[in-house]
């Protein structure tokens, strides 16, 4: 299954797990306070931050939270300065690594993120190494289950999606990020629940991974990062065949 939602839906099962004991919303609660800072504290003309806020409210955070991590972003209450720093590297089997931190040291970071590398058999790049190889897009995936494929590909096209796949357990829709929330918000409409709804960083193309010890040390590098109070996202270009898989989970 490919990286980008496979992926994508590991880290969201994850994220579940991690809100019961507050780091998912630690992380979150970065992403507002980075993009109140930078685009000012008003949702309807801030998109980053509309995107931060409904990915907080789907992991539970309270809304006094929400204000609270938006007021400590516009400077209304004093907090910690945070930056945007971009990883690349290369993992197990050659796969093609992005991860996204938001930090108030560098000096800590980068050399976290460099171990973490090399511990699971992979390696730091330069910048620049693999981000030519992702593109910015919409992905949703919506559970096979719970909707009839030729339905849903006739509502996602009309709505502006550029493809979808099935991806066995999961259909996989993408679309350029001007048509994300007219997407986002039919599905809705038609009662279509989405398990993934995010802006993401979709590969071009992916490297298929067929031994089961590389597709363990990459998921296992990629969960390592995600347990990284510094990294926000992670992104990659491995694809891994369901019956590999299903020995790796």
């Amino acid at each position: 299954m490919s990286g980008h939602s496979h992926w994508a839906g590991i880290r969201y099962k994850k994220a579940i797990v991690d809100a019961k004991r507050g780091k998912t919303w630690s992380k979150l609660a970065r992403t507002i306070m980075v993009a109140a800072k930078t685009g000012g504290g008003d949702p309807a003309a801030n998109l980053p931050l509309r995107y931060a806020i409904d990915k907080a409210k789907a992991a539970n955070m309270p809304k006094d939270t929400i204000e609270k991590a938006i007021k400590k972003g516009t400077g209304e209450i004093e907090s910690v300065n945070f930056e945007e720093v971009l990883y690349e590297g290369y993992g197990p089997g050659g796969v093609a690594i992005m991860v996204e931190a938001l930090t108030d040291n560098r000096n800590r970071t980068g050399p976290e993120i460099k171990r973490l590398f090399e511990r699971h058999g992979g390696s730091v790049g330069t910048s620049g190494c693999v981000n030519w190889m992702f593109s910015k897009k919409g992905l949703i995936t919506v559970r096979t289950s719970e909707v009839n494929e030729e339905l849903l590909l006739e509502i996602a096209l009309d709505a502006g999606a550029d493809d979808m796949q099935n991806m066995g357990e999961v259909f996989e829709i993408t679309c350029d990020t001007c048509a994300y929330e007219k997407l986002k918000e039919v599905l809705k409409e038609k009662e279509i629940p989405t398990e993934v709804a995010e802006i993401s960083m979709v590969p071009q193309n992916t490297v298929q991974v067929n031994e089961e010890t590389t597709a363990k040390k990459i998921i296992s590098l990629m969960e390592s990062f995600e347990d990284c109070d510094d990294v926000q996202n992670t992104y990659a270009n491995f694809d891994i065949p369901d019956e590999v898989m299903s020995n790796v989970e």
